[in-house]
């Protein structure tokens, strides 16, 4: 497998406090890598630092052989839906139809081609009839597949999500499971912070665990095991006891 991102020495400091500490990765395209590790331990830094959103981190990141800045059009971040301003006035095609401006030029303008693929981007998260609705109208489901609608119709190599199964509902998130599935067969890469230890066997075939330093990273079977959460999440014993 090729490397889609290498990260080296990585250390990110907040108001001289460590948060993350000589973080070492290499991710094998194609797969689904399923960030974890206790409130705090650094999931959606790790996420911003590879994708150039924190400038003050030690180390080397490389995204597919480059500088992030280098590979724009290729990488696609979800964030939080609680970092989004909902209360923008924009339609859900307008927020999906913006997955294609990383692929033109300054003023250069959507052409039917476009229009086509954010369409095709909501008619399989099923929102193709939501499309006229204002985003701050929708509920946290049709939010998230919003957005991750407009993550297909950019059409990366790269996905980085963070959190996209919170606050959904139960068909959202078998949704956007299938979806991410679908996209991982094609052989795109996804990085999601994720916190349901029940369902990480089923959603992700490699996992990385991590709190403030790397516990562990690797194939599912190899790394999601009790003696490894243990020292990842500590002292949260009732959760781990569910999964040994």
């Amino acid at each position: 497998m090729a490397t889609a991102i290498s990260v080296a020495d990585l250390s990110v400091s907040y108001d001289r406090k460590r948060v993350l500490s000589n973080i070492f990765l290499e991710i094998e395209e194609g797969h689904r890598y399923g960030i974890l590790g206790p409130n705090g331990s650094g999931k959606s830094t790790l996420l911003k630092s590879m994708l150039g959103l924190i400038d003050d981190y030690t180390g080397r990141v490389e995204i597919l052989g480059k500088d992030v800045a280098d590979v724009r059009r290729r990488v696609v971040y979800v964030p939080q839906r609680s970092e989004i301003d909902f209360t923008f006035p924009t339609t859900v095609r307008d927020v999906v139809l913006m997955g294609r401006y990383p692929h033109k030029r300054v003023f250069q303008r959507l052409n039917e081609a476009d229009r086509k693929l954010a369409e095709e981007a909501m008619r399989e998260l099923g929102i193709l009839d939501l499309q006229h609705r204002q985003i701050g109208e929708l509920s946290g489901g049709q939010q998230q597949r919003t957005f991750l609608a407009r993550a297909l119709a950019q059409q990366a190599d790269i996905l980085f999500l963070d959190e996209p199964f919170v606050g959904v509902d139960i068909p959202t998130e078998e949704k956007i499971i299938e979806v991410l599935r679908r996209l991982s067969a094609a052989g795109k890469t996804l990085m999601i912070v994720h916190h349901d230890l029940q369902a990480v066997p089923d959603y992700f075939d490699h996992v990385i665990l991590l709190n403030q330093r790397l516990i562990g990273y690797g194939k599912t079977e190899e790394v999601f095991t009790p003696e490894l959460l243990r020292r990842a999440f500590g002292g949260q014993l009732a959760m781990l006891q569910q999964i040994d």
